[in-house]
């Protein structure tokens, strides 16, 4: 009998498969290249999935000025607004003025009485970037705010006008939206949904053994040789499974607006989220978590040509 040829069972690309420690992850800002200057990242919860109802105006397509059902995500997206100012050099921070003493942070970290000033900033620096807490209790999802470090794009006089014009204003999703552009396109980075301790067989993929096997069935046949007298990391074994923070490259965006001017909440609202209550973005495809979690939408690292040639016209959401 011919031995088996296939791939490898188990991507080595994310290592160690263990729980990632915050829900929002960091982003490499200086990777992220924007024309236009603002705030390259917001914070958004996912609402659920949906089919949506577009009439589909791409070039070159199949169905063009047809009226096609799409899957698509709900994210919510409230206003934010910025905690502190931190001045880099040589992609090091070098300082950091504090602009913000809202009582909701209190849970998070300690708000200093007085407040700081950009203009008492004396170090030479060559890049700014901001810390963002999102007003998330607008949404009724939960009351404590989540926080993230946001980059910004333009020169350096751009990013502290933009600084220096956001200071106790809200950051909107328009703010946001102004910087992508006309390609429509961002990237959404967030957790997958936990699945707790796993096996090797949810967990990696490989086969049941046979029904014989005296020492279990979804297990590997072999840890390893004798020797090297260890077990390596490349042996597929229980574990964690899920909580692991990835990126979903190049969402096209649908529809953005606010729940005000179009309703797209359900009668009986959204399943294990409830009804949308301010800013959203409906984006093409899924998107990784369950309901309610956070993730940071920022401008796509590498837009490809087939996702900015999508020209999709947005009629409704099929409920």
């Amino acid at each position: 009998m011919a031995t088996k040829s296939r791939p490898r069972y188990g991507s080595l690309q994310f290592w160690p498969r263990k729980r990632a420690r915050k829900f929002l992850p960091r982003v490499n800002w200086l990777a992220i290249k924007s024309k236009t200057p603002g705030i390259l990242g917001f914070i958004s919860y996912k609402v659920s999935m949906a089919s949506c109802s577009v009439s589909d105006n791409s070039s070159n397509s199949m169905t063009k000025n047809k009226k096609i059902i799409i899957p698509s995500t709900i994210l919510e997206c409230p206003d934010m607004k910025i905690f502190s100012v931190r001045f880099y050099k040589y992609n090091k921070p070098i300082k950091e003025i504090i602009i913000s003493n809202d009582k909701k942070l209190k849970k998070l970290l300690k708000v200093p009485k007085q407040l700081g000033k950009i203009e008492d900033i004396k170090e030479e620096y060559d890049d700014i970037r901001v810390l963002i807490y999102s007003k998330v209790g607008e949404t009724g999802i939960k009351k404590t705010p989540d926080m993230t470090e946001i980059g910004l794009s333009g020169s350096v006089e751009e990013k502290l006008e933009f600084v220096k014009s956001h200071i106790s204003k809200d950051i909107t999703l328009d703010d946001f939206l102004g910087c992508i552009g006309e390609e429509k396109l961002v990237d959404v980075r967030g957790l997958t949904k936990g699945q707790g301790f796993s096996g090797p067989v949810k967990r990696f993929g490989i086969e049941l053994k046979g029904h014989k096997s005296e020492k279990g069935v979804r297990r590997p046949g072999s840890l390893g040789p004798w020797h090297p007298a260890r077990v390596t990391f490349r042996v597929p074994m229980a574990g964690q499974l899920g909580m692991f923070s990835r990126i979903g490259y190049n969402k096209k965006i649908i529809h953005q607006g606010k729940i005000a001017e179009v309703n797209i909440n359900k009668k009986s609202g959204w399943k294990h989220f409830g009804n949308v209550k301010t800013n959203f973005i409906i984006v093409l495809g899924s998107v990784q978590g369950p309901a309610k979690r956070q993730t940071l939408v920022t401008k796509p690292l590498r837009p490809t040509k087939k996702k900015i040639k999508l020209n999709y016209e947005f009629l409704g959401i099929e409920k």
